[in-house]
C-alpha cells in the first residue's frame, strides 16, 4: 500500500523532514518527502498497520516549531522505492508553506555556546534547526539556503555533513555556519574603524561596563544599548536618541535577574522564556537597582530575556540588565544595515557590535502585557509574525493598508490572514519605504495577488494614498472604528451583529469628524453608529495630542463657559494666560478646532484638568501617566454620569468633569480622583450597554481601540459586563491599537466582495 501526504502550516525550516525521515523509519516504510512552495510532500508506502501508525504520529509528534494547518492523504500507486529519503525541494506552482517566524536560541545551542570543548565555543551567531532567524532571512519560497541571505556564505566541510545528515540537528539549518564559514561579529568604533581586541564580545561588554552606547546588530535590526543601572548611560542615551520620556525596554540574562526590580507572575515568566521572547510590561519594585530613567513616571517596566547567542554572550558578564531600545532615530523604523546604521546611528552610539548577516526584512520586538487574565499584544513581530490568524471561511485575495501611525498590512489567502510585523508611523519616508517592502515581500513569499485592497476612510492617510495609486480590481474604504472592532471579531471568529465599543484617539469618522469613543452594532459588511461621547472642539488638531492642556481647556470651557476663569487651576500660570486665551478664541471662532468624541482626548483632558498634561513626548503619555498615578486608590465614589436617550446615545461628559474639579477644588488628592474617573467610565459604559442589549437584543460586546491598553479600564469593564451576563470579546491575537486595523480591513473588503 503506497500514500501521498501533502502537510501544509509552518513545515519548513523547523525540522519537519528528518522528524517525517525517522518516524518513517520507526514505522518501517519506504518512500520520499521533500519541501514544496506548498508545504511538505510525502510518499509512504509499507503495509496497513506502518501506514495508519504513521498518519496518526504525524500531526502529534512533530517538532516544537511546526504548525500544521491542514494535512491531506490520498491512495497511490506502488513505486517500490527501497529506503526512505529526503530528496530536494519541489517548485510548484502556487507558494502556500508557511514561513516560520525568528525565534530564541535554543537550549542546546546554548550549552555548545558555553562549551569550551565544542567547535562553536562562543561563536555569536550559532544556530539550528530549532532556533534562530527565519522570516527575516527569506527572500522566496521553497525555504532553502539560496534563498536566503545565507547564500553569501560557503558552508565548510564539517558544516555540510551536518546539513546533510537527517539524524543531526542541524539536517537543513539555512542559516548553518560556524567560526570557518559563517558570519562574523565584529566591534567598531563611531568612525567606522575596526577596535583591536581578542574577542569583540568581551570587548563590548567591557565598553558597557564603562557606560558607553553600543549599537548592537540582533535579529530584526540594531537595539541600542547600555547598561541599565548606569544613570550617566541612561540620561546620556536618552538626550543622544531625543527620548525624553517614553520608556526604555530592558533585557537581563534570566528571570532571577528580572526580579531584582520588577514583579514576575507565572503567566509572566512564561512569556518571557517563550522561543518568541517578547517585551513583557512587568510592574516595577518600588526600591530597585535600575536607573529611574528607564521609565520614569511609569509604574512599569518593559523586559525581555536574551534571544540571540549575541545577547547572552553580552549579558553573562553579571549585568543586571541592558537597556535593549530599537537602534533607530526618532519616528523612524529600526535600522537593519551595517552601513546604515554607522551612518545613521552614529549620533546616537559610541561603538558598533555587528555581524555581516545581512538582514533581508526589518523585524522590531513584540510587546505584550498580562491584561484581564490573558496575553494583550501591544506591538506583534519578532516571534509571531508572519503565523496567520485563521479565519472563519474563505474569501478573496486582499490587502489591506493599515492605519498611518502603528502601521501595519494584511494580506488575506484563503481563510488565513496574514498580518505583517509592526512597520510604524508612515509620515516619515524610511518607514514608508518598509511599508512598501513588506507588501511585496508578504505578496511574493505569499504568491499573492490581491484582487482587492483595502485602505481607511481618511483621504490624507499615506496609506490611503498608496492605496489609490496601486492598482486592484476593486478598492474599498473602511471607517477606522469598524476595522477596529472586525479585528476582533475576526480573530475570535464570530460573525453575526455584535455590540461594539471601539475606543481611541484618533479616526476619521463617516461625517467628518473626528471619532474615537465608538458603540456600534458591527458586522462584516456594514456597522450602525448608535452611540458616542459627546463632541468636544480638538483646538489646533493634532497639536492638542502632543498638548494635552489644550483638551483640558475644551472640556472646561464646554462644561463652565464664561466661568473657566474662576476655576483658577494651579497650571494655568505653567501654561500662561495669554495661550490659554488663544485657544478660547480658537474654539468660540471653531477656528482650527475639529469635533472630537475620542475617549483617548478624554482622557488627555482629565489628565490636563489634574494637572498632568502640559506637555506629551510620546503617544499615548498624558493616558498612561493618569492610569499609573492610579495606584491602588481605584475604590469609594464615582462621579455623576449621564447618557442621553434616542437614536444616539451620547455620553455627557460634562458631569463627569464638574465631579473631577469640585474634587480638585476640595484638595481630593490626584490619585483618588484618576481612580474615581476610570470606575465611573466603566460603570456608566456598562449601564449604557444593558439598555443597548433591550433595544437591540444582543448580548455579545466587542472591545477594540487603544484606549483598551489601559489594563485597569479593560479589565474593570470585562468584569462589570461579565456580572451582567454579557458574552465579552477581546483582542488575543493582533493588538487592540491601530496595529490590528489593518486585520480589520481586510475581513471587511473581503466580505463586501463577496456580497
Amino acid at each position: 500500500m503506497a500514500r501521498v501526504l501533502e502537510v501544509k502550516g509552518i513545515v519548513q525550516g523547523v525540522g519537519f523532514r528528518p522528524f517525517v525521515f525517522n518516524l518513517a523509519n520507526q514505522c518501517r516504510l519506504k518512500g520520499r518527502v521533500a519541501n514544496t512552495s506548498g508545504g511538505l510532500s510525502i510518499h509512504v508506502e509499507g503495509i496497513r498497520e506502518g501506514l495508519e501508525a504513521f498518519c496518526s504520529q504525524l500531526a502529534e509528534k512533530g517538532p516544537p516549531l511546526a504548525r500544521i494547518t491542514e494535512i491531506s492523504v490520498r491512495s497511490e500507486s506502488l513505486k517500490g522505492y527501497s529506503s526512505f529519503k529526503i530528496v530536494a525541494s519541489q517548485r510548484r506552482a502556487l507558494k502556500t508553506a508557511l514561513i516560520p517566524p525568528d525565534v530564541s536560541v535554543c537550549e542546546d545551542c546554548l550549552r555548545e555556546l558555553f562549551d569550551p570543548n565544542d567547535r562553536r565555543y562562543g561563536y555569536p551567531l550559532i544556530n539550528c534547526t530549532n532556533c534562530g532567524p527565519r522570516y527575516t532571512i527569506i527572500a522566496d519560497l521553497p525555504y532553502d539556503r539560496p534563498h536566503t541571505v545565507m547564500r553569501a556564505f560557503t558552508m565548510c566541510d564539517t558544516c555540510r555533513d551536518e546539513y546533510n545528515d537527517p539524524a543531526n540537528r542541524r539536517f537543513h539549518a539555512q542559516p548553518n555556519a560556524c567560526f570557518d564559514c559563517g558570519p562574523q561579529a565584529t566591534l567598531l568604533d563611531g568612525a567606522g574603524n575596526r577596535v583591536p581586541c581578542g574577542d569583540p564580545l568581551d570587548e563590548a561588554a567591557s565598553l558597557l561596563k564603562q557606560g558607553h552606547i553600543l549599537a548592537v546588530k540582533g535579529l530584526g535590526g540594531f537595539h541600542i544599548a547600555a547598561d541599565a543601572a548606569n544613570r550617566n548611560a541612561v540620561t546620556r542615551l536618552r538626550q543622544k536618541k531625543h527620548r525624553e520620556e517614553k520608556p526604555l525596554a530592558v533585557m537581563s540574562y534570566d528571570p532571577v535577574s528580572v526580579r531584582q526590580y520588577a514583579h514576575v507572575g507565572p503567566e509572566e515568566k512564561i512569556l518571557l522564556t517563550s522561543h518568541c521572547r517578547p517585551i513583557v510590561i512587568l510592574r516595577k519594585k518600588k526600591i530597585n537597582p535600575l536607573s529611574e530613567g528607564i521609565s520614569p513616571q511609569n509604574g512599569t517596566v518593559g523586559v525581555m530575556l536574551p534571544y540571540t547567542p549575541i545577547h547572552y554572550l553580552l549579558l553573562k558578564h553579571d549585568f543586571i540588565a541592558l537597556i535593549m531600545t530599537s537602534g533607530n532615530l526618532k519616528e523612524e523604523p529600526i535600522i537593519v544595515d551595517n552601513a546604515e546604521a554607522l551612518s545613521r546611528l552614529a549620533q546616537v552610539a559610541d561603538y558598533f557590535l555587528m555581524h555581516d548577516r545581512d538582514i533581508y526584512l526589518r523585524c522590531d520586538d513584540s510587546i505584550v502585557r498580562e491584561t484581564a487574565g490573558a496575553t494583550r499584544f501591544l506591538r506583534r513581530a519578532r516571534g509571531y509574525v508572519p503565523a496567520p490568524i485563521l479565519l472563519k471561511k474563505k474569501h478573496p485575495q486582499v490587502l489591506a493598508c493599515g492605519a498611518e501611525l502603528k502601521n501595519t498590512v494584511c494580506l488575506i489567502r484563503d481563510d488565513q490572514a496574514f498580518v505583517s510585523q509592526h512597520i510604524g508611523d508612515l509620515t516619515n519616508l524610511e518607514t514608508f519605504t518598509s511599508f512598501e517592502q513588506t507588501i511585496n515581500h508578504l505578496k511574493r513569499v505569499l504568491d499573492v495577488n490581491p484582487e482587492i485592497i483595502a485602505h481607511d476612510l481618511h483621504p490624507d492617510y499615506i496609506s490611503t494614498r498608496y492605496a489609490q495609486e496601486n492598482g486592484a480590481q476593486q478598492r474599498i474604504q473602511v471607517q477606522h472604528h469598524h476595522a477596529h472592532i472586525l479585528s476582533c471579531m475576526a480573530e475570535n471568529r464570530i460573525e453575526g451583529p455584535a455590540i461594539g465599543l471601539s475606543f481611541d484617539g484618533t479616526g476619521f469618522g463617516a461625517d467628518g469628524h473626528v471619532w474615537g469613543g465608538e458603540i456600534m452594532i458591527a458586522e462584516p459588511l456594514r456597522y450602525t453608529r448608535i452611540g458616542h461621547l459627546s463632541n468636544a472642539p480638538m483646538p489646533g488638531g493634532s497639536s492638542a495630542i502632543k498638548e494635552p492642556w489644550r483638551m483640558a481647556v475644551s472640556y472646561l470651557y464646554a462644561t463652565f463657559g464664561n466661568e473657566f476663569w474662576n476655576l483658577d487651576l494651579p497650571w494655568f500660570e505653567d501654561v500662561g494666560e495669554k495661550r490659554i486665551k488663544i485657544i478660547i478664541e480658537m474654539i468660540k471662532k471653531n477656528i482650527n478646532t475639529p469635533a472630537t468624541s475620542s475617549m483617548g482626548r478624554f482622557f488627555d483632558g482629565i489628565a490636563g484638568i489634574i494637572g498632568l498634561g502640559n506637555r506629551a513626548t510620546y503617544e499615548g503619555q498624558a493616558a498612561i501617566t493618569l492610569e499609573n498615578l492610579m495606584g491602588d486608590n481605584n475604590v469609594g465614589e464615582i462621579y455623576d454620569y449621564e447618557w442621553t436617550s434616542g437614536d444616539m446615545h451620547r455620553m455627557v461628559f460634562q458631569p463627569i468633569i464638574t465631579g473631577v474639579l469640585k474634587d480638585i477644588k476640595k484638595g481630593v488628592d490626584a490619585s483618588i480622583i484618576s481612580g474615581r474617573f476610570h470606575l465611573t467610565l466603566i460603570r456608566m459604559i456598562s449601564g449604557l450597554c444593558e439598555v443597548i442589549r433591550r433595544e437591540w437584543d444582543l448580548n455579545r460586546i466587542v472591545l477594540s481601540g487603544g484606549v483598551f491598553q489601559n489594563a485597569f479600564l479593560l479589565t474593570g469593564l470585562t468584569r462589570a459586563l461579565e456580572e451582567k451576563n454579557f458574552e465579552i470579546f477581546c483582542h488575543r491575537l493582533v493588538p487592540t491599537n491601530d496595529g490590528g486595523i489593518s486585520l480589520g480591513q481586510a475581513v471587511i473588503a473581503a466580505s463586501m466582495a463577496n456580497g
